[in-house]
């Protein structure tokens, strides 16, 4: 196998489709099944987790750099926009928002935000509608804040301030 230069290092924030935004700590060796492994180990601190990604798989299960402020501003954008809920039955859509979420795409996930997003005028949400809604808008704050450098409230009340400014 040849050892080829990574576009990941120590200390770097990066985002692991199925977790979110989390900083790698190290990379480490380790023998596994009489191999020599070289691996990635990323914290995810809020939720108390590790993950160890082999280097040479990590953009093949879908490991990215954090968004570009390009692609942040799009993403507001995209939050800026009207919801589009399709009429389809609600466990499909909920495959179909579950999938966007686990896809680390930034602009996906606001997506979902934008759509699952209640106006205080609107109906109550479901529980299920909730705990996406919750998932969804948590990576996008992660990310946000970590592109900007900033705490998750700052972010968290920017994309609140988008939410509410949209229905004016």
């Amino acid at each position: 196998m040849s050892k080829k230069k990574s576009e990941f290092s120590p200390e770097q924030f990066v985002v692991y489709p199925a977790h979110g935004v989390g900083k790698i700590v190290s990379v480490e060796t380790q023998e596994v099944a009489g191999f020599e492994l070289e691996l990635f180990v990323i914290s995810f601190e809020k939720d108390k987790m590790t993950l160890r990604v082999p280097t040479h798989k990590a953009t093949e299960v879908g490991m990215r750099a954090l968004a570009t402020p390009d692609v942040v501003s799009h993403a507001m954008k995209t939050l800026r926009g009207k919801a589009k809920v399709k009429k389809a039955m609600w466990s499909r859509r909920a495959q179909e928002y579950e999938q966007k979420i686990n896809s680390g795409d930034l602009i996906a996930i606001a997506e979902v935000v934008r759509d699952l997003h209640r106006q205080d005028d609107q109906r109550e949400q479901s529980y299920s509608e909730r705990q996406l809604y919750e998932a969804a808008l948590e990576r996008l704050t992660r990310e946000f804040a970590a592109v900007a450098g900033s705490e998750e409230s700052v972010a968290g009340e920017e994309i609140t301030s988008v939410l509410v400014g949209r229905a004016a």
